[in-house]
């Protein structure tokens, strides 16, 4: 018998208001610990990595292109590991698939925290790149198809907003920290945060998915590879069939494909960018994050949930992708140090385009197949952050430097802003559909109640 999504009734011995909240006050909070420990770090690896590799200078092309070879390496093996994970977390649970994603970045910081010289940093960027295949994105996809297992429908997108409202919060407590914090303390308490989130989750957190029992418990060692391999691959193949028969997935896919491409190729080199262009350092990073952050709680935790029962969240994809256009062309159009703040202002806006397509995902795909479909979005997202550092690094590295064509140091990131605007005209004729009737076995578990009605 197939795993199923966690049934309501089990649990109403609690209470009602047990019921509803604690499964996601469990989830919730050790994910925002997590994510305030990451984004302490980001503004000071910055200044970390470009002075072991740059000693001379504020930046040097080998910083970038590192960089953006990892943002490749790290593409291509998401393409296989983030629809696996969401397939894995489908059948064997949320919560094992969580701890082991959210414990990956515990090892890389502790590389830099014991020593910050140039071999060091390289070694930094091999773990990191290992925890990036594993964690990044993938913790996302899972928690949304865990907020799926215990949310009704219609209340999805609201608690989806308010998972990327949390992360907005956590990044600013992270930046607040980074900010006030000495240097030589931040690698410290980052992992001090990052190993309190699987152990907190392994101590509160209740599993979602009932596991069916093996039937191959006996099976010789071959037999056991060949028949995961033969699952990995029929699960794979219905993940595909999943997404391409339905024109509503089909179409998110191209649209996050677009977005992807474009804003994970300015993410890689924004920082490097502005501290060649206006000499920002760590304090200003800091600013920067801190008020998108801060701007990003209200809109996601605030706005969205008030205006998505009027507009639907494909107006709302439309309006974040339109600010996402503009909050690009700023940053590569920027012709004083203070543009960059007016160009971050438009993050307030733009940040709903991931709670908006996780609803419209959501909405797209029956409760048993929530772990594939978003796992399989997030796989062709990650076909393309392995594409677009293949253009922005070089692209960005020649544009800083003496023998740029014109002076224009934010040319790339110009050049990024096409691929959003592609992804606008995608949104603007997306078909927003039902999922089709499940004539497997698992019709069934479509209509289970969730835990929050």
């Amino acid at each position: 018998m197939p795993n199923t999504p966690y049934s309501s009734s089990s649990i109403r011995n609690d209470g009602v208001s047990s019921m509803a909240f604690r499964p996601l006050l469990h989830l919730l909070l050790p994910l925002c610990f997590h994510w305030i420990a990451e984004e302490m770090t980001v503004s000071v690896l910055v200044d970390v990595t470009t002075a072991a590799l740059c000693p001379d200078g504020t930046t040097c092309s080998q910083v970038i292109y590192i960089n953006g070879l990892q943002q490749t390496v790290v593409g291509i093996f998401k393409m296989v590991v983030l629809p696996v994970l969401g397939q894995l977390a489908d059948e064997y649970g949320r919560k094992p698939l969580l701890m082991f994603t959210v414990s990956t970045s515990i090892f890389p910081f502790a590389l830099l925290a014991w020593n910050k010289s140039k071999g060091y940093v390289y070694a930094y960027y091999v773990l990191r790149t290992i925890s990036y295949i594993i964690s990044q994105g993938s913790i996302f996809c899972i928690s949304v198809a865990y907020v799926a297992d215990v949310v009704e429908e219609s209340k999805r997108a609201a608690a989806f907003s308010w998972i990327t409202g949390l992360f907005s919060a956590s990044h600013v407590l992270g930046n607040v920290l980074a900010l006030f914090l000495p240097e030589k303390y931040i690698f410290e308490v980052s992992i001090a945060l990052l190993i309190f989130g699987p152990v907190y989750m392994q101590l509160f957190l209740v599993e979602t998915v009932r596991q069916a029992p093996r039937q191959d418990q006996h099976s010789t060692g071959c037999l056991k590879i060949f028949k995961v391999l033969k699952e990995r691959y029929v699960s794979m193949k219905h993940a595909g069939t999943l997404v391409l028969s339905s024109s509503t997935l089909k179409g998110i896919s191209i649209v996050s494909f677009f977005y992807e491409l474009g804003m994970s190729g300015i993410s890689g080199i924004l920082l490097y960018y502005l501290k060649a262009a206006f000499g920002f350092n760590k304090n200003q990073f800091s600013e920067i994050l801190m008020m998108v952050g801060i701007g990003s709680i209200f809109s996601q935790m605030l706005v969205l949930p008030l205006i998505n029962p009027f507009v639907g969240e494909k107006l709302i994809l439309c309006s974040a992708l339109l600010a996402s256009i503009a909050y690009a062309l700023f940053y590569g159009l920027a012709w004083a140090s203070w543009v960059p703040y007016l160009s971050a202002s438009f993050g307030v806006i733009y940040v709903l385009v991931k709670p908006a397509t996780y609803a419209i995902i959501s909405k797209a795909s029956s409760s048993s197949n929530q772990g594939k479909a978003q796992g399989f979005v997030a796989g062709i997202q990650s076909v393309a952050s392995l594409l677009s550092p293949l253009a922005m690094s070089p692209l960005t590295s020649w544009f800083l430097s003496t023998d740029a064509p014109f002076n224009c140091k934010g040319f790339s990131i110009i050049c990024a802003s096409i691929c959003m605007m592609i992804a606008l005209c995608y949104a603007v004729f997306l078909k927003e559909e039902k999922p089709a009737n499940d004539d497997s076995k698992n019709s069934i578990e479509d209509v289970e109640a969730p835990l929050i009605s």
